[in-house]
């Protein structure tokens, strides 16, 4: 096991570039999840960890080793792949012991009928057994090491292809997409079964996704790329309640994050024709953008609520509901609001309804993007909410 260290790496194919200036710190032990959507370079800086592809520009460390010229065999690590990538004339034992045999026994070993007979072959076979029999314990695999890869459910494949992969004790565990072939279910299984994996071995492991639902439950941090640049990295409570960016709290959440255009002027944030009095002055006025994640939005009185309008869509989802309402101001798009579907049981689609959301659950952005931080209020749920009153009235926080 080793921490992998990614300084400056870059990526042109002729005049694309699909990686500018990645810096990335694993450490050791770590579960890294890289998510992003599709095409934003992250199977790519997978590929360049495991040697698969090379660099244009940067550095790259495992340990304390740099890994510039070393070919993908020299570099100990094991990388599982969406497609799981087994022999199918082989049976799951053998795909197993297939890299043991590799790296372990010499080419003349490995000789059908030639091989047994030559010194150390024996204790070398006995060894790779042992280490083939435990692999399979830990993954559940022990009734299956007799079956070939056309006799296996999807989920069974993800865990031989994860078994082969560790089963040579690697230093560094890459993992692209592996669970995207499998339906809901089994995703769920299989998220559970590589996070106690990883608990069990204490392998340094980067997985690639584009799903946030699996990069949220598993990993340690999150890395978020988008068109070939890391946005941010951190732990997922900490990527979701504190983004540093616009893309980042769009991509993070689902339903999407609420953005309103708004009006800063100080302490005081507008949208439309309402506005209210910030818990703490902002050192910035002018446009900006107001997010709000659909769960912090509550039904409030209409004429003192941050939005009012038409309820368009109610969607019914077992535990939670969510609500679709077009504000009744022109220049606002649709607001989601996310709830237990108690508390819209009264409710229809056309009904007219008021959503606000308390001071501290905003989250502000610039016209770029970039977030703009006040300090957050402490306040109490059980303090009223504060209303959002027509501008030009008296505001008060």
């Amino acid at each position: 096991m080793a921490a992998v260290t990614l300084q400056g790496i870059e990526k042109r194919y002729d005049a694309h570039q699909a990686l500018s200036g990645i810096d990335l710190e694993v450490a050791d032990g770590e579960f890294v999840a890289l998510l992003g959507p599709s095409g934003c370079g992250k199977s790519t800086l997978l590929k360049i960890i495991a040697g698969l592809d090379a660099q244009s520009a940067g550095a790259l460390h495992i340990g304390s080793r740099a890994l510039h010229h070393e070919r993908p065999s020299e570099r100990n690590i094991a990388m599982v792949f969406q497609s799981y990538a087994l022999y199918p004339h082989m049976s799951v034992y053998e795909n197993l012991a297939l890299p043991l045999a590799m790296r372990d026994l010499a080419a003349w070993q490995r000789l059908p009928l030639v091989g047994r007979f030559t010194p150390g072959y024996r204790r070398r076979r006995a060894a790779i057994d042992l280490r083939v029999r435990e692999t399979a314990r830990m993954l559940g695999l022990e009734p299956l090491l007799d079956r070939r890869p056309a006799q296996l459910s999807g989920g069974q494949k993800q865990r031989v292809a994860v078994g082969r992969a560790l089963i040579r004790h690697p230093d560094v565990f890459l993992l692209d997409e592996p669970l995207s072939n499998l339906d809901a279910k089994l995703r769920g299984q299989m998220r559970e079964e590589i996070v106690a994996v990883h608990a069990r071995t204490g392998v340094t492991t980067i997985y690639v996704t584009h799903d946030q639902i699996e990069a949220m439950t598993m990993a340690d941090r999150v890395a978020l790329m988008m068109d070939g640049v890391i946005q941010q990295v951190a732990p997922p409570r900490e990527i979701y309640a504190d983004p540093v960016n616009l893309r980042v709290a769009g991509f993070i959440g689902s339903p999407p994050i609420n953005a309103l255009p708004a009006r800063l002027e100080d302490a005081r944030l507008a949208i439309g024709t309402r506005a209210i009095t910030l818990p703490n002055a902002v050192a910035m006025s002018g446009s900006c953008i107001c997010g709000i994640r659909p769960e912090a939005l509550q039904i409030a009185d209409a004429d003192t609520a941050l939005v009012a309008g038409r309820i368009t869509r109610i969607e019914f989802l077992g535990a939670e509901a969510i609500l679709s309402l077009e504000p009744d101001l022109p220049g606002l798009p649709v607001v989601q609001m996310r709830c237990h579907p108690e508390e819209i049981d009264h409710l229809a689609t056309g009904d007219t309804i008021g959503l606000t959301a308390r001071p501290e659950t905003l989250l502000l952005f610039n016209s770029e993007g970039a977030r703009i931080r006040f300090q957050e209020a402490h306040a109490s749920r059980d303090q009223p909410m504060p209303a959002f009153l027509p501008l030009g009235s008296e505001v008060h926080g």
